[in-house]
């Protein structure tokens, strides 16, 4: 009696235990599989906005209207900001600079203005959204630009609907003079706002640009389980984008995605029933390994440590996602179109490592370009005349 009694009890409480673990996995999951739409990644830290000059008056700056021709706002002239130090304030380059409500875009560290130890001065090119107030909390963002091309940009450009398989797709097109089209797709973190730091490039070399919103974007369907699956559903709604342009009179397009928007773009490389219009394709970033990421992302949440194998189970449980290694060899075994890959080690989300490995594997097709000192999915924002020339050599011989 009494060792039946007990084999209960060890059964009662392994249940529990499993139970419990199933439990923490799925939540642990969550945290890592359901990003805010527009909102920071976890791994970016929250700043404190300590002083503001804008121009010449110090204290507040707020953004300039947009002309009645719908030309981007401007700052009349660029002020400074002083944050919080740490190894994000300090990074080289170009950022948004996001809070609630406000939206700006700062430069590169002024190292000769004054600031004390625990601050860093950088330079404030404009206020695009909102004002910008002592004691704001803010974060780095690489999406430098808000609204539309139009008014950000001063671009030309329709309001599109992509036909998808979950239903309208919302894009914009900027068009252009040649018959290779560019279909950008941003990723983690950000919103198609994104892609429109390559936009302006994109447009001087007459290559006309879609951008895409997918399944999740703010007017873009819901997926059915509302999680992300880090590009490996989301790349059938670039398959939709590849499908809408060439009906619509593209000969080719060139993919280019950032984040999971490359793991889509590799994704659709090698598996769209389309994949002989793809001429090339742009990958910023990649997700190559889906279980790193969420590991990444779910520690980034505050998950704990030990809590972290049972979000990888998890999420491959929920979102049917297969083992990484399975994943990357099938991908870089059936790429047939010339691939770049702009990547980098500071990239905290995304292992730069497999970049390398990706490239070294199949260095017929692949060229990586190496970028320092960037996190995830802003690599042009700390090197964008060495980005803008990487883009530049590959998209030649697309013209």
């Amino acid at each position: 009696m009494r060792t039946a009694q007990a084999t209960a009890a060890a059964v009662t409480a392994a249940t529990t235990t499993a139970l419990a673990a199933l439990a923490a996995g799925h939540v642990a999951s969550g945290a890592a599989l359901r990003p805010a739409v527009g909102r920071p990644l976890p791994t970016e830290p929250r700043l404190t906005l300590h002083a503001v000059t804008a121009g010449n008056a110090a204290g507040r700056a707020t953004a300039s209207a947009t002309s009645s021709a719908g030309s981007p706002a401007r700052s009349a002239t660029a002020g400074r900001v002083t944050l919080t130090r740490a190894l994000a304030s300090l990074r080289p380059g170009v950022y948004g600079l996001a809070g609630d409500g406000t939206h700006a875009v700062v430069g590169p560290v002024v190292t000769s203005a004054p600031h004390t130890a625990d601050t860093v001065v950088r330079r404030l090119e404009r206020v695009t959204h909102g004002a910008l107030e002592p004691g704001d909390k803010v974060w780095l963002t690489p999406q430098v630009h808000i609204g539309n091309p139009r008014t950000a940009l001063g671009l030309d450009h329709a309001d599109v609907s992509v036909p998808g398989e979950l239903g309208s797709l919302p894009a914009w097109f900027v068009p252009g003079a040649r018959d290779t089209w560019v279909i950008a797709v941003h990723g983690l973190g950000t919103t198609r706002e994104h892609p429109m730091v390559v936009m302006e490039q994109l447009h001087r070399h007459r290559f006309p640009v879609l951008a895409l919103a997918y399944r999740g974007d703010l007017g873009a369907p819901r997926p059915p389980d509302g999680l992300s699956h880090l590009g490996e559903t989301e790349w059938r709604d670039l398959d939709a984008a590849i499908r809408y342009a060439v009906r619509y009179g593209a000969e080719r397009v060139v993919l280019h995605g950032w984040s999971t928007g490359a793991t889509m773009a590799l994704r659709a490389a090698t598996h769209s029933a389309l994949r002989d219009r793809i001429a090339g394709i742009i990958l910023d970033s990649p997700v190559l390994d889906w279980e790193a990421t969420v590991r990444a992302l779910a520690a980034a949440r505050h998950v704990p440590g030990p809590l972290l194998p049972l979000a990888v189970r998890a999420a491959q449980g929920r979102t049917g996602l297969r083992p990484h290694q399975i994943r990357e060899r099938a991908d870089i075994r059936e790429l047939r179109v010339p691939t770049l890959v702009v990547h980098g080690p500071g990239d905290t989300v995304a292992p730069w490592g497999l970049s390398r490995r990706f490239a070294r594997t199949r260095p017929d097709l692949v060229t990586l370009h190496t970028v320092p000192d960037a996190p995830h999915g802003a690599m042009w924002n700390a090197d964008p005349k060495g980005y803008e020339e990487a883009m530049r050599r590959f998209l030649t011989p697309f013209g």
